[in-house]
């Protein structure tokens, strides 16, 4: 009898490790970039001078998977409505205004949790130049935001300074 209630102590311990593994890979730790992400700012620091590249309330969303795939986006929160009500009827000036106030981009990526390091190899982007580029970018976690640089800005010269919320 004594036997039968060792094995099912054993039993139900190997059973709770398997659980306790099991949830710890799939929930992403503090430090770690898997998860989903709120957009709070980003701003361009471009010969010695900070803005808020989207403005003072951006909009956007970036989402890493387990399985080394990202999606991102970022968009101004003012943009202007098109008159046409017609994506592909906008005036000049409406579809500056949405190029210059929004970016769109997905890739796979790699995280180097020592180096504190993401590479990001972007395969599709609303900025084409991007596309088949590898950027190298530095992750700083804070509680449950995550500081991102970016060293190679979408506008020309300069780096981003990108903050996001986890969500999820």
């Amino acid at each position: 009898m004594k036997s039968r209630s060792n094995l099912a102590l054993v039993l139900l311990a190997a059973t709770m490790l398997v659980a306790i593994s099991t949830a710890a890979q799939q929930s992403p730790t503090a430090e770690q970039p898997v998860g989903t992400w709120k957009l709070v700012s980003i701003t361009l620091e471009q010969d010695g001078k900070k803005t808020d590249l989207y403005g003072p309330n951006p909009q956007g969303v970036t989402i890493f998977d387990g399985n080394g795939h990202f999606a991102r986006m970022a968009i101004q929160s003012n943009l202007p409505k098109f008159a046409s009500n017609n994506r592909q009827a906008g005036t000049p000036e409406e579809n500056k205004a949405v190029v210059q106030g929004s970016i769109a981009y997905s890739g796979t990526y790699s995280y180097d949790a020592a180096e504190k390091t993401c590479t990001m190899h972007v395969e599709t982007s609303t900025f084409p130049n991007w596309v088949g580029a590898d950027q190298k970018r530095l992750f700083n976690f804070a509680g449950d935001e995550l500081w991102e640089t970016n060293p190679s800005a979408s506008v020309g010269t300069g780096k981003t300074l990108n903050v996001w919320k986890r969500v999820h």
